[in-house]
């Protein structure tokens, strides 16, 4: 293990607000000799999965976590600014039990908590402590916000919850120096106190960008989130460009005299272990109405099926219908099939518009006689192992196309068969294409409406289209940039944000049906 890990950082998942694209994130870490990094992300584990996967493939552990958002009183309570300003605490996945308990924390985050932003509190904390430890945070952690108010029993009284909860091995205070003044004067009340707890010091930097020539862009960042020019004076913004990934070197320099506080960093990168394990299926069970095992109930559903759809020749067709059946069988999809079997059945009985199927679910006779699709696959010599093949292990895939007027009340259908707690429509990205970013940053930098419009109207309409690929090709725009000070401002901050994520949605048509709760997986 090195000889400091960074514990405190913000991909861009932290929407608008961090600005470290995780691959560039990684490699940095590497080259400045460092074999471990955390992410903590403002409230969401959006970034958790491509993170642990990249860290992983460039030969760097991951630490999973969460920076969450403390409700100041209880998570239901949402009235007026006094809810409205959550402070800071930051979650470490000690091992697989702490990692589906940030599972659970973040999630009801959003679902119960959710005020401006998805806020947790020392109830759900309590429910789910096991196997996480926990840094004091930022600024806007609870325990400094307390003592920059002045108020140091407010302070102690946090501090004595925290240690309740986590326990005092698990619990530690977070000593950050980004040259901001009120910094330095928290730290003195900080050290002091843990003094007094017999609590552990960690030193972090609040990484918010990779290198310190980033800060310009991280600030244009922060503008479009906050619909902002960067010519504002009272406008959201970061009092220095300290906020980077600093080397070992650069972390021992700031409290040269505590070195416990920068060990520590290592302790606990040490202690964090989790493996995400991938490829595993967790499908609900279909509840079968007459009794039987679930493949008698399928198999008894495709004979009928196959009768119905090939009423004289449905004899010949029995071989490939039992080799169908005993490969969904063997391959562990039986239910799968059910579930889709029954809310299509749903569908047609009442009278919600479905398409007649796409890809290669069209070559499954099963799918055909289930009536899941409807296009023949023995009259148009349709290839069954297209769809599912023993030797390539892999999920069926059928594409179900439903009217858009009605689709909802099949989801209500799958919510109300299989439980709230086990259905979740998936999220979306929105990143920030080439005009896009044209646009954004031309605002943030107070760019003319005009002027903005006519950069933006010069990168050609085309699928996959890069500011870069624009430049080569349009030559009017490449001698703009050359010619035009202001143009080339806007083109090379939109450069750094291109591509990156603007903001989250529900996904049109993604939905989840897990068997059990959803939170204990995802």
């Amino acid at each position: 293990m090195s000889n400091f890990v960074h514990l405190h950082t913000h991909t861009e998942y932290s929407l608008l607000d961090g600005a470290c694209r995780i691959p560039k994130l990684i490699s940095r870490v590497k080259e400045l000799g460092m074999d471990a990094i955390a992410i903590t992300d403002h409230g969401n584990m959006y970034g958790v999965i491509d993170f642990y996967k990249e860290a992983k493939k460039q030969g760097v552990k991951p630490i999973l976590g969460c920076e969450v958002y403390t409700a100041p009183r209880s998570r239901f309570e949402m009235e007026g600014r006094q809810d409205a300003e959550p402070g800071h605490l930051v979650l470490l996945a000690e091992n697989d039990i702490g990692w589906h308990n940030i599972i659970k924390i973040v999630s009801a985050g959003f679902t119960e908590g959710f005020y401006y932003k998805p806020r947790v509190d020392l109830e759900l904390l309590r429910q789910h402590s096991e196997g996480i430890i926990a840094l004091s945070a930022c600024l806007a952690g609870d325990v400094a916000r307390s003592i920059m108010e002045q108020n140091i029993e407010k302070a102690e009284n946090y501090i004595k919850s925290y240690l309740e909860i986590f326990g005092k091995n698990n619990f530690f205070i977070e000593l950050q120096d980004h040259g901001i003044p009120e910094q330095k004067q928290v730290n003195a009340h900080l050290i002091s106190l843990a003094e007094k707890y017999g609590l552990g010091l960690v030193v972090t930097n609040d990484i918010h960008y990779v290198s310190k020539e980033d800060s310009k862009f991280h600030d244009i960042l922060l503008c479009i989130q906050t619909n902002r020019k960067v010519t504002d004076e009272n406008r959201m913004k970061f009092y220095s460009d300290e906020f980077y990934v600093k080397s070992p070197e650069e972390m021992g320099l700031l409290f040269p005299a505590i070195a416990e506080a920068t060990e520590n960093t290592i302790r606990i990168a040490e202690r964090c272990n989790v493996e995400i394990e991938f490829g595993n299926f967790h499908l609900p069970k279909f509840e079968i109405p007459d009794g039987t095992d679930s493949f008698h109930y399928l198999k008894k559903l495709c004979e009928k099926g196959l009768k119905e759809r090939y009423p004289d020749s449905y004899e010949s067709l029995s071989d490939r219908l039992s080799y169908e059946l005993d490969t969904i069988n063997d391959m562990g999809y039986v239910d799968y099939f059910l579930i889709v079997w029954d809310f299509i059945r749903f569908a047609k009985e009442n009278g919600i518009m479905v398409g007649p199927g796409r890809g290669s679910a069209a070559g499954s006779l099963v799918s055909y006689v289930l009536r899941i699709t409807d296009v023949d696959p023995v009259k148009y010599s349709l290839i069954f192992e297209r769809f599912l093949n023993p030797e390539r292990v892999s999920m069926p895939d059928i594409d179900i196309d439903f009217c858009i007027e009605r689709r909802q009340e099949v989801i209500n259908y799958v919510i109300e068969k299989y439980g709230e707690k086990s259905v979740s429509q998936i999220i979306t990205f929105g990143t920030m294409g080439a005009k896009q970013a044209i646009r954004d940053c031309s605002r943030a930098l107070d760019v003319p409406y005009a002027d903005a419009d006519k950069i933006a109207k010069l990168i050609p309409n085309e699928l996959k289209m890069t500011i870069d690929k624009a430049l080569g090709e349009n030559g009017e725009l490449k001698k703009l940039y050359d010619e035009d000070e202001t143009v080339r401002k806007v083109i090379d901050a939109a450069k750094e944000v291109e591509g990156m994520v603007r903001h989250s949605s529900v996904h049109a048509a993604g939905v989840v049906i897990c068997g059990g709760d959803v939170t204990n997986f995802v």
